[in-house]
């Protein structure tokens, strides 16, 4: 197995040039690759990651490129989650949003803080109703099982 090693690294080596200098003509290529100082530069079609790929001493490796875009995408979440923030709390002083600005934006989820619970009334209103909808059901079961014993 170890014979095969350094073939496979002359075989690599012959091949990663001719696959590194094609560009995505076709549309069943995934990466597009663009020749720069250092290697180049491999574009993945799919997933838009980049990676840069360098001859080593090895052979070649691609190292993919710092992306910043997660961090913009929790920067951009907090600033329209601290927007929605201060836009509530003018509305709820009374006063108005600045001219152009909308209220319609999501606010802070959960909803409305103000949620009216239901009192010992309504309590007592339900649990009456559920025990008269629990003995008429019980009582359609057992006239179902009078009316089967009676067949048989």
């Amino acid at each position: 197995m170890i014979r095969w090693i350094p073939s496979l690294t002359v075989v690599a080596a012959l091949i990663a040039p001719a696959a590194l200098a094609q560009t995505a003509e076709t549309e069943d290529s995934r990466y597009q690759f663009n020749r720069v100082e250092d290697g180049y530069l491999r574009l993945d079609l799919k997933t838009g990651q980049v990676s840069l790929c360098s001859r080593r001493a090895i052979g070649w490796s691609c190292l993919a490129v710092p992306d910043d875009r997660a961090a913009l995408d929790g920067e951009i979440a907090r600033l329209q989650g601290e927007i929605g923030a201060l836009k509530k709390a003018m509305l709820d002083r009374g006063l108005p949003l600045p001219g152009g600005v909308t209220s319609d934006t999501p606010v802070a989820r959960g909803g409305d803080t103000n949620l009216k619970l239901p009192n010992n009334a309504d309590i007592d209103r339900m649990m009456t109703a559920v025990e008269k909808v629990w003995r008429r059901l019980v009582e359609m079961l057992i006239s179902l099982q009078k009316d089967i014993m009676k067949k048989t």
